[in-house]
């Protein structure tokens, strides 16, 4: 089932506790672009199935990667996009959206997502693993 965009932007407008709704427009849209280069094939089109229409879109025509980045790279990267962002409220970005996509991704399609991506991920996603 797709999430409408208001509903989505306003989880990670809630959760990033941002002042507008473009500062989470913004954020969704860096941190999409990011994750869409690191899933392929059926897993990115299911999740993306799951996203409203624009930032599926964006997920689907990602950002290019030459190489899956590490969890920390990934908020450096997510920073670097970001004007004005540092590492530490580029980490605040990245769970805002990524735990907002967990919740419109099942529990199955997220398993299938984290296998896609290096370890460490399922925090970013605000569902830690045990160990």
């Amino acid at each position: 089932m797709t999430v409408r965009r208001e509903a989505f932007l306003d989880q990670v407008k809630e959760r990033g506790e941002y002042g507008t709704p473009q500062e989470a427009e913004r954020a969704a849209r860096v941190v999409l672009a990011l994750l869409g280069a690191h899933l392929v094939g059926s897993i990115r089109a299911q999740l993306a199935a799951r996203l409203p229409e624009g930032f599926a879109l964006i997920l689907l025509n990602p950002l290019q990667s030459a190489e899956p980045l590490s969890p920390e790279r990934f908020v450096r990267a997510t920073a670097a996009w970001i004007e004005g962002a540092t590492e530490h409220t580029a980490a605040w970005d990245v769970s805002a959206v990524l735990s907002t996509v967990a919740d419109a991704a099942d529990d199955d399609l997220l398993e299938q997502i984290l296998l896609q991506l290096p370890a460490g991920y399922d925090l970013l996603f605000g569902r830690p693993r045990p160990i």
